[in-house]
């Protein structure tokens, strides 16, 4: 009896999301000089501003003395080694299990290069609406929350998985 293929190939959106966000960052790093100087792109909505990050999601743990790097770095590994073995033993063909995990690895990943690299995450996409502005971000927190989303809605799918 052969074993059933695994969901292991979806770790190739993880290189491409990984992939996309050090591209993304290069790039911002090169056209968003100073830090913190707004780009309009969308005017009242959707600006590029580059900004640095050596805590986590809204700057949580920024203000410590660096041993918060270490900390993401290892929680970084810790959780994307479990997403890893989860998409082992998740059946290749299930792609609502198996699309969240990879997105949630390539977003923990391409930061973790960051933390690795440079000590902190570079971000640049900022949200905001009149006086409301989201924590400035990038594309792989954009695959670590899409992801996040998705495993949370496809989870609530009753009864076994439709993995058709």
């Amino acid at each position: 009896m052969h074993p059933k293929p695994n969901a292991l190939p979806w770790l190739l959106l993880s290189l491409l999301v990984i992939g996309l966000d050090q591209l993304t960052k290069v790039w911002a790093l090169q056209a968003l000089q100073p830090a913190g100087m707004p780009h309009p792109v969308v005017p009242g909505v959707l600006n590029w501003t580059l900004a640095f990050n050596t805590g986590a999601a809204f700057s949580f743990l920024a203000s410590g003395d660096g041993w918060q790097r270490w900390f993401f770095v290892v929680l970084a590994l810790l959780i994307s080694g479990a997403l890893v073995v989860w998409l082992a033993r998740t059946a290749r063909r299930d792609w609502r299990t198996a699309l969240p995990l990879a997105l949630i690895v390539g977003g923990a990943l391409g930061n973790l290069v960051d933390r690795l690299h440079a000590a902190q995450v570079t971000d640049f996409i900022q949200v905001y609406y009149r006086q409301w502005s989201y924590p400035v971000f990038n594309v792989a927190d954009c695959g670590i929350t899409v992801g996040a989303v998705l495993l949370i809605l496809f989870g609530f799918r009753s009864g076994k998985a439709d993995v058709r």
